[in-house]
């Protein structure tokens, strides 16, 4: 199957989660879609931070709320390697000796739990991480070709909505619907958050991740898409500076007024 054409699949699935729930898409409709379509039993996400906290958003059923907590708790299981190294760590069965002495807590308390087999699959876009989208099965299940493409694109849907979600303290999503433009093309997206990301690395003197976690902060405390701030950035409407507060500059209709 096409790239575009699964993207359009995954897409239409996730919304129609959404459909059902009688709300905006959210990370929870990326989960729920997931576990629909694939060889899976239940599925979570986590926000995850290199300098601060993370923290769980959403998990389909009790085995997956108790393998996010594990693994953040812990420091350890394939959620936090697939964070660490930014690929997909695949763990078809949590018995194998290996995986026993590479998580040597985890991997009991994962089976104790109720789960065989792990896919954490990291979310990204360019050089940034938010988090990681967790699939779990409660027998030995491997992911063939097909289905790990499907599961990555669930992976980079949840990205894009997860980026475009702003989250509270709780980590709630909060706000009002996504507008439709959420599914545009994934490409466009991805380009304009990380050039955006890119010129903020200069104007601040900081890394990229750094240079993200000032541009979600700007678009949460104004209560904006970052989408939308991420076009003013590179539109050169909004400019950060290290020691004082982002400047806006006016626009022709702000001039005339």
């Amino acid at each position: 199957m096409g790239t575009d054409r699964r993207s359009s699949r995954v897409r239409m699935l996730v919304a129609e989660q959404a459909v059902r729930r009688g709300a905006r898409v959210g990370v929870v409709d990326v989960c729920t879609a997931a576990v629909a379509a694939l060889p899976v039993g239940g599925a979570g996400l986590s926000a995850m931070y290199r300098s601060a906290p993370s923290h769980p958003l959403c998990s389909t059923d009790a085995i997956s709320e108790q393998l996010e907590e594990l693994q953040l708790t812990l420091g350890e299981g394939p959620c936090v390697d697939a964070f660490l190294h930014g690929s997909a760590v695949l763990t078809p069965d949590l018995l194998t000796r290996d995986l026993q002495n590479r998580w040597t807590v985890f991997a009991d308390a994962a089976l104790e739990a109720g789960a065989r087999a792990v896919f954490a699959l990291p979310l990204q876009l360019g050089a940034i991480s938010p988090g990681v989208l967790d699939l779990y099965a409660d027998v030995p299940t491997a992911l063939d070709s097909e289905e790990l493409a499907d599961a990555l694109a669930f992976a980079d849907l949840a990205t894009l909505v997860l980026l475009d979600t702003r989250i509270d303290e709780t980590g709630a999503p909060t706000g009002g619907p996504m507008p439709d433009r959420s599914f545009e093309d994934l490409g466009a997206y991805r380009a304009e958050i990380d050039q955006a990301s890119g010129m903020l690395t200069a104007q601040l003197g900081v890394g990229i991740e750094e240079a993200f976690v000032r541009l979600r902060a700007y678009a949460y405390m104004r209560g904006r898409r970052l989408a939308d701030v991420a076009a003013d950035v590179v539109a050169r409407r909004v400019r950060f500076s290290p020691d004082a507060e982002p400047n806006e500059e006016p626009n022709e209709e702000d001039e005339r007024t």
